[in-house]
């Protein structure tokens, strides 16, 4: 693999993987509300999940034989709670890793590096290449696709939390 490939990985790895890791560890410890056992028992419907696949089981075969092997849970209530509480657990995760990952993004991308307007314009310029340019030029379009990032929709309150978490976040970035 390309020398600068792996550094940018180790780099991501270190300013986002490992903190994500930590404060995962730490969030999940906190006290909160109906979720102490939450993140054992995802874990748990994960193996179940990977498991039943390999099995060719159906999602509600594997469902329901997490439910009767891991939990007490015999109302259809309390087992959608439990799934809405693995919703509510991985969304935490999700903005997490999201404000790690926008807090860390000046250090993890080079916006003036391979690939970059930046960049191809000084190999135009090296190599002589203006006037071909120019040419691709006269018949280059251009589609414009939106496409929307998860964060796009998310409450503002959820906005607020992941902005809340990426001032600490930035601080941190050389100590991790």
């Amino acid at each position: 693999m390309d020398h600068f490939l792996v550094k940018n990985l180790e780099r991501f790895k270190d300013l986002v993987g490992i903190k994500f890791q930590l404060y995962n560890s730490l969030f999940t410890a906190l006290p909160f509300h109906r979720i102490e056992k939450t993140g054992v028992l995802l874990s748990m419907l994960l193996n179940q999940c990977e498991e039943g696949y390999d099995k060719k089981q159906s999602p509600e075969t594997i469902i329901e034989d997490f439910f009767q092997r891991f939990t007490v849970y015999n109302s259809d209530k309390e087992k959608i709670d439990l799934l809405f509480r693995f919703v509510q657990y991985v969304e935490r995760q999700v903005v997490l890793f999201d404000a790690l990952e926008d807090a860390a993004f000046n250090e993890v991308t080079d916006i003036h590096g391979i690939g970059s307007l930046k960049q191809l314009q000084g190999t135009i310029a090296q190599e002589g290449l203006e006037r071909n340019l120019s040419e691709k030029l006269k018949d280059f379009s251009v589609r414009l696709v939106l496409t929307a990032h998860p964060t796009q929709f998310y409450p503002g309150s959820v906005l607020g939390i992941i902005t809340i978490f990426q001032k600490p976040l930035r601080k941190t970035k050389h100590q991790g």
